[in-house]
């Protein structure tokens, strides 16, 4: 039997007065596009916003994200390269799969399910609760269309920049 459908905006209102935040409409109209499109971009959830609301200045999306992920209801991820993402899945220990020509990501959770997953040599006295690893690769699609010029820098690059960042 198939799940029901989620109702993205009422889990949305939902969120947002667990966490004792304000409930607008562009606040919830960004958790609910994220609810089903995760890892967007700016860019792409004021397009999905906008198209539900209308006018919707960039300043208030760049003011509703800070305001979710500083309330815990958003994570946001910054692949080196590649523009900021947000996603609803907080809380877990997950790391992310991202395609270095075309920017796909995707969530893959950590293998052994503790926090931190990764256990630096030293320390340093800092008391760790996260660890953030990127993996980078090729998605399915890429493979499929390769680009032989991108292909040729990835080979001769043995330590890609970003391809282990800690947080």
């Amino acid at each position: 039997m198939a799940s029901p459908p989620v109702d993205a905006d009422g889990v949305a209102l939902e969120a947002l007065r667990e966490a004792g935040l304000r409930v607008t409409k562009p606040r919830r109209a960004v958790l609910a596009w994220l609810a089903e499109h995760p890892h967007s971009t700016v860019d792409a959830i004021g397009a999905g916003v906008r198209e539900q609301l209308g006018s919707v200045s960039t300043q208030a999306l760049y003011d509703v994200l800070a305001a979710c992920t500083e309330a815990g209801l958003l994570r946001r991820i910054e692949p080196a390269g590649h523009p900021a993402r947000f996603e609803r899945r907080v809380g877990d220990n997950h790391h992310h799969l991202v395609c270095r020509r075309c920017g796909r990501t995707e969530d893959v959770d950590c293998v052994t399910g503790q926090r931190p997953c990764l256990t630096p040599s030293d320390e340093r006295g800092y008391a760790l609760d996260e660890a953030e690893v990127v993996f980078w690769g090729l998605c399915p699609d890429c493979l499929a269309t390769p680009d032989d010029r991108h292909l040729e820098e990835t080979r001769h690059d043995p330590n890609p920049v970003g391809a282990l960042h800690h947080r």
